[in-house]
């Protein structure tokens, strides 16, 4: 291959890697200990409001049929799934893969509370009942206590 063609290979690899979408998640899984598990477990509280908005607002478009009441109801719906789907996520790929380890001595509450929140997460994106959205946030407040705030 001459060098220009290679030159020209690289240049269109770098082009496309920067044309090309990526996905940006919340926190990166390599070891660079940036960490603020209190700020994510305030996150997933702020979801779990979300989600009991998308559960009331649900109930109380539940009895319209105007095509404009059937959109708001869809929309909540994939709202309330959607932020459940990213404590579910956040508990999965931040908490459970990088902060909860098998050497801390309370590993197995731990490991039990977050999995109670990932099972609440999913109860609540499978019910639309504010019920659902509140034990979610009982699962997470559970959990908040491992991480406590900056003082």
């Amino acid at each position: 291959m001459k060098v220009t063609t290679k030159i020209l290979l690289t240049l269109k690899l770098f082009v496309a890697a920067l044309i090309v979408p990526h996905a940006v998640s919340g926190h990166c899984q390599v070891p660079c200990g940036i960490f603020d598990d209190h700020a994510r477990v305030h996150l997933m509280l702020e979801d779990a409001v979300t989600i009991a908005k998308a559960c009331k607002l649900m109930a109380d478009l539940e009895e319209k049929t105007d095509a404009q009441s059937k959109q708001q109801f869809i929309r909540w719906t994939n709202e309330k799934e959607a932020h459940a789907q990213k404590i579910i996520k956040t508990t999965a790929d931040y908490f459970l893969a990088q902060r909860v380890k098998t050497s801390m001595d309370d590993y197995n509450d731990r490991l039990l509370a977050h999995h109670a929140v990932m099972i609440a997460a999913m109860k609540a994106k499978q019910n639309a009942d504010v019920k659902y959205a509140e034990a979610l946030t009982k699962a997470i407040e559970a959990t908040g206590v491992f991480y406590p705030g900056k003082h």
